[in-house]
């Protein structure tokens, strides 16, 4: 298998996008969503991180198909 590099930065770039789009579009309900969420016990933060892991894999591993 063979690394694209800018395939990597297209992934990276398209990632930042998204993860900015909240945040430009309504920063107040993002600062009240990080509250909520530094609320919330670390398990359970965990097990939501492991879950979006493992539907990202599974997303990007069908898209090589």
């Amino acid at each position: 298998m063979r690394f694209h590099v800018s395939l990597f930065a297209a992934a990276l770039g398209l990632a930042c996008v998204l993860e900015s789009l909240p945040w430009l579009l309504a920063p107040h309900r993002m600062r009240g969503a990080m509250r909520q969420l530094g609320r919330l016990p670390a398990e359970k933060l965990r097990v939501w991180g492991f879950l979006l892991l493992g539907i990202g894999l599974i997303l990007v591993s069908l898209s090589r198909l």
